[in-house]
């Protein structure tokens, strides 16, 4: 039932006889999920228990307190939903280069499968475990609706290259899900059975209140009020997108002053709704065609082409990841004078000589979220207020990763490097500073959009979090 485009084997160990282990990264849902589904394809074939493990590894590329919130709080439902199926859930505590080994070996398994993430951090985890183990290994793609690996075997130049290959074979993939089915009732007894002799594997469920005291950083990034985390609450959120601001997206997105996004990247980040489900249901709908078609676009197009950039170049975050062009251009105008320098302090509470950057900034720490449209002008003032681009990267992915409740995510570096380092985009009229940079200003933002108003809906919320 999972396209074999989806399945790709990281090591040649022949297939045996053993537990079948999902070790969820990126897609933390029970539902609507390749991997899953095809791990239990292969236990059910071969009569196997079934189990989903979790890693939780402290100090995740500079996450706080409000992710590991969110995260938590998500697969708090994510085992209460396996569970109707009968299918264990373990959250592993440690590097996933010694506990993930440590379990397979622990549980005697027979096929270790794991989802896609093209981040540098997971492919490492990923050898890493690799290295460990010997057993068959298996990723499937359960993240993109295209699989990554599968529609482009190349760093696309931009979005109109890859859109060219999405259309041609978005058909084959844009598909229903199969259910999960209950994996029956010896699933479970086969690790009662273990416990009983004496490796102390089986917990009939985690200890989340523990978990929550021991393992959340403890720091003064507050979790976010406005948005609930896990699955249910991110299918309600789909419908209440579909229901209320699907129909007027294509003319209100890009309008910061207004609520016209969909508010889906969170949930899309954390795993906690499958983007082809999200696909599915918009295509469904009977709103305006021109929404629907420029939301599938930044769901689909946009979306996988940062997974293609961050898969194919691991300098994603890096100078060094942008094109030869955009260096050129840069490195012939790092002398150029700023009329405005700020550091990374200054940047981070929203000190700057603009108030419309500040009160992006401000948005970001309070809430979680900053608008599409303003990311992109908040990255490109970074690069302008800051003694080189190597900086202004450095600057953007920190505060992003530390702020953004959907950051470090393929999507934010990808955005981030278009907006500084002119990724996926093309050179543009040359000026000082951004060299032939595509250039955004105050002024431009003015004739867009009302930026009074952003500003201050921007300090109403912030006074409502601070009476509550």
């Amino acid at each position: 039932m999972v396209d074999p485009a989806r399945i790709f084997r990281l090591n040649d160990i022949d297939w045996r006889a053993g537990c079948v282990i999902y070790w969820m990264q990126r897609d933390q849902r029970a539902e609507d999920n390749w991997a899953l589904v095809y791990a239990q394809e292969r236990a059910l074939e071969m009569g196997q228990p079934l189990v989903v493990v979790f890693c939780l590894v402290t100090s995740y590329l500079g996450a706080t307190r409000r992710h590991y919130e969110f995260m938590l709080k998500g697969l708090q439902e994510v085992e209460t939903r396996l569970s109707d199926f009968s299918i264990p859930f373990f959250l592993l505590n440690g590097s996933p280069a010694q506990v993930v080994p440590g379990f397979v070996n622990q549980i005697d398994a027979g096929l270790l499968v794991t989802d896609f993430n093209p981040l540098r951090l997971s492919m490492h985890w990923k050898k890493q475990v690799n290295d460990e183990i010997r057993v068959p290994f298996v990723e499937v793609d359960a993240h993109n609706i295209l699989p990554c690996r599968t529609i482009s075997d190349k760093m696309e130049y931009a979005a109109f290259t890859l859109r060219k290959k999405i259309e041609k074979s978005l058909s084959l993939y844009l598909n229903d899900f199969p259910g999960l089915v209950a994996h029956g009732p010896n699933n479970k007894s086969s690790f009662v059975t273990k416990r009983k002799a004496g490796n102390g594997l089986h917990q009939s469920s985690n200890n989340w209140s523990e978990i929550n005291k021991s393992f959340i950083p403890i720091d003064s990034i507050a979790e976010v009020d406005w948005m609930v985390p896990g699955p249910k609450a991110a299918n309600l959120g789909l419908k209440n997108f579909l229901d209320n601001r699907l129909e007027s997206y294509c003319t209100e997105r890009n309008f910061p002053h207004k609520d016209g996004q969909s508010d889906l990247s969170p949930w899309l980040h954390f795993g906690h709704i499958s983007a082809q489900r999200v696909a599915l249901a918009v295509q469904k709908s009977i709103r305006n065609p021109e929404s629907k078609k420029a939301f599938l676009e930044e769901l689909i197009v946009r979306r996988e082409l940062a997974d293609n950039f961050c898969f194919h170049n691991h300098d994603y975050d890096l100078f060094e990841g942008f094109q030869p062009w955009a260096k050129k251009t840069l490195d012939n105008h790092r002398d150029d004078p700023r009329e405005y320098i700020y550091d990374t302090e200054q940047f981070e509470h929203g000190l700057t000589h603009d108030d419309l950057w500040n009160a992006a900034q401000l948005e970001m720490v309070h809430s979680g979220k900053m608008h599409g449209f303003m990311r992109m002008y908040w990255a490109k003032k970074i690069l302008e207020w800051t003694h080189s681009p190597e900086e202004a990267m450095a600057i953007a992915v920190y505060l992003n990763d530390k702020y953004e409740l959907d950051g470090r995510d393929p999507n934010g570096y990808a955005g981030i490097a278009w907006a500084i380092g002119g990724v996926h985009d093309r050179p543009w009229g040359e000026r000082k500073i951004f060299g032939m940079i595509r250039f955004m200003n105050y002024q431009g933002c003015k004739r867009k959009f009302d930026v009074e108003r952003y500003i201050r809906n921007v300090r109403r919320n912030m006074l409502r979090k601070t009476e509550m």
